[in-house]
């Protein structure tokens, strides 16, 4: 990793739990370069707040982009390069997958592979909430601040039950549950469910169900530096090695194996498992 990191990260208020994986956040010491990752495609939805500079994005045409001051990245088909910064801090919102839909009404397909910002998916009131969270002088009221707007925007949602049960089955288990066995299970057609999926996320399930298995075999081997690739892709789900490189270029393009040995080396996102060390609750006073 170059340059010094506090990192911190924090279970949600009960209220919020169900929905909300973890908050968490980093913020640079020291003034030193920060080789940001590269954010690859899968289920979640994350929720940055920046109190110090956004982050800055690679675009197609080569030209950097800044994000907003407080936006989110619904990444799906591409992968996403963060450039370096000596000035990080942000508080993120990581979200139980399919339950971003529990908080906002833009439908998944309009939010994929972009960095729409607060004020894109809640007006006035996200656009406000984004300079308070940024110019808050403490962490515990950046944490209030967040957890109050979403208990708030939760509040007036009108969930699909099946959807988020179904997306929940998917991720838990993308290694072994056949599309067939999940209709069984919620009690739904085939194309009922792809409408439901297509309507509200964007993707279909088996799509779904494809990118879990990506982003869990990612994920076991950033966090484990003496993983083996043919013992992570198979535990996932992958027919055998070769099936998981031929997925990794299609998704990266380049193989998984030059990928590892420079992102292992530098800053990542894929944080622990949130019952493997200490994590406290976030303030529950709102």
């Amino acid at each position: 990793m170059s340059g010094k990191m506090r990192a911190f990260q924090f279970l949600p208020i009960d209220g919020l739990a169900p929905y909300v994986d973890r908050i968490w956040g980093w913020e640079s010491v020291g003034g030193e370069r920060v080789d940001l990752p590269v954010l690859f495609p899968g289920t979640g939805a994350e929720l940055y707040f920046h109190y110090r500079t956004p982050f800055r994005r690679s675009v197609s045409d080569g030209a950097p982009e800044t994000c907003s001051v407080a936006h989110l990245f619904y990444i799906r088909r591409r992968p996403l390069a963060l450039l370096p910064s000596d000035d990080v801090g942000f508080v993120a919102v990581r979200f139980r997958a399919g339950m971003i839909h529990r908080f906002v009404d833009m439908p998944g397909r309009d939010m994929m592979d972009r960095a729409p910002s607060a004020e894109d998916l809640w007006g006035a009131a996200g656009q406000e909430l984004a300079w308070r969270v940024a110019g808050a002088e403490a962490l515990s009221t950046r944490l209030r601040l967040i957890q109050r707007f979403l208990a708030e925007r939760l509040s007036r949602a009108a969930p699909d039950i099946v959807f988020e049960r179904a997306m929940g089955m998917l991720y838990g288990d993308p290694a072994n549950l056949a599309i067939d066995r999940l209709t069984d299970c919620i009690g739904l057609g085939r194309r009922q469910l792809e409408r439901r999926f297509a309507s509200i996320a964007g993707q279909t399930p088996v799509e779904i169900r494809s990118l879990g298995r990506f982003q869990k075999t990612v994920r076991a081997l950033m966090l484990n530096d003496s993983a083996r690739t043919t013992d992570a892709a198979l535990a996932y789900g992958y027919y055998d090695q070769a099936h998981f490189i031929r997925h990794f270029r299609e998704l990266v393009a380049e193989s998984p194996q030059r990928y590892l040995r420079e992102a292992r080396a530098r800053t990542h996102f894929y944080n622990t498992s949130r019952w493997a060390g200490a994590m406290v609750m976030a303030p529950s006073h709102l």
